[in-house]
């Protein structure tokens, strides 16, 4: 019954439960869960961006996440995708025009221009703008470049000076198979950059994350990192079209996952479905399966705009209005989750330090 009540409880609904009855369920180490800067602080700047990292340190977050790309010389790029259209000013370069392509990323079509058709070089004459124009802020387009992975660890390195706790990092390998595939593989280059500042070791400030599997087990063969597998919730990965996320997500499928990985990184609701209407379900039993097989949960994105929040904790019918993201991840806190994903590391971070306070 308290197992019920603090799950119902955490998500508002009335329940007939005293406040004596709530537990919320322990982290897998029994430590406060971590907030991890989605791309940074990319709810108030441009996301990938070092001003979107270095907002994320100062407002608290714990870990900064860059999604990793390659160009055509080889370097590690910080960008959401490969293709780079909805988070450059790539289209207004007229000297580019002729690179507007259309391939085959995931087995998907996708028109645009892509990081691995430009050197180095070429991606530094870009400037980043903000993604979800409609959703936020462009106050800060054409501010900033587009970061290399060296460039991050570097600016990341500075900032940890005389932090008795380091911001960690937290990189994605993005479309790895394709990568891969084209000549230009993640691997070795983001193993010797990490390896190069320091981050050895199963206790190291970092985790590799990624959608495929391959990819997380190639670099489980040559480092002993804290790796993480992203789990969506549709689909399966891109290298492993016999294989679902669904699958992956079951008590069997984590039980493989562990053997190569030390947490999953799943879609935020596949732990708490939200119901037709948009509020929130009740739920299910992922974070206990997972840490019964030893695996840390960060679920991803929370974000702070109505357009993205659960019914009943949207703040109006503006769809980029803010509405109260903090109960939102109240519900999931309640169900102890290790840490978790978010544009907005000053909600995430308040609410996360309020819950370790009680």
């Amino acid at each position: 019954m308290k197992r019920l009540c603090a799950a119902l409880l955490a998500l508002m609904l009335p329940t007939g439960c005293s406040a004596d009855e709530v537990v919320a369920q322990p982290t897998l180490g029994g430590g406060p869960p971590i907030v991890i800067a989605h791309r940074g602080a990319s709810g108030e700047r441009p996301e990938h961006t070092l001003a979107s990292y270095r907002l994320a340190i100062e407002l608290g977050a714990d870990y900064i996440e860059p999604d990793l790309v390659l160009t055509k010389d080889g370097i590690l790029v910080a960008r959401h995708e490969n293709e780079i259209s909805e988070t450059t000013d790539v289209a207004a370069h007229p000297e580019f025009a002729s690179r507007k392509a259309t391939k085959t990323i995931d087995g998907v079509q996708v028109t645009g221009w892509f990081t691995e058709d430009f050197t180095l070089a070429e991606l530094k004459t870009l400037r980043a703008r903000e993604r979800l124009p409609k959703l936020r802020s462009t106050d800060y387009d054409g501010q900033y470049d587009i970061p290399t992975f060296e460039e991050i660890l570097t600016f990341l390195a500075q900032a940890n000076q005389g932090r008795k706790i380091p911001v960690g990092v937290y990189p994605e390998t993005k479309h790895p198979s394709y990568f891969t595939a084209i000549g230009l593989p993640h691997e070795a280059p983001l193993l010797a950059l990490l390896d190069r500042f320091g981050y050895r070791g199963r206790t190291a400030p970092v985790f590799i994350q990624s959608f495929e599997v391959g990819n997380l087990k190639a670099l489980r063969a040559k480092s002993d990192l804290p790796l993480i597998q992203l789990i969506d919730g549709e689909g399966g990965p891109a290298d492993a079209p016999g294989t679902s996320y669904a699958a992956m997500a079951s008590p069997a499928g984590l039980k493989a996952i562990a053997a190569y990985a030390d947490g999953i990184g799943p879609y935020k609701e596949l732990i708490i479905p939200r119901r037709a209407l948009g509020t929130l379900g009740d739920p299910t039993s992922l974070v206990r399966d997972a840490h019964a097989a030893g695996l840390k949960v960060h679920p991803w994105t929370f974000r702070r705009e109505n357009y993205f929040l659960p019914l009943g904790d949207k703040g109006g019918i503006n769809p980029a209005g803010h509405g109260d993201l903090g109960a939102e991840i109240d519900a999931y806190l309640a169900t102890g989750i290790d840490g978790l994903f978010s544009d907005n590391p000053r909600e995430a971070v308040a609410t996360v330090k309020k819950g370790s306070a009680k």
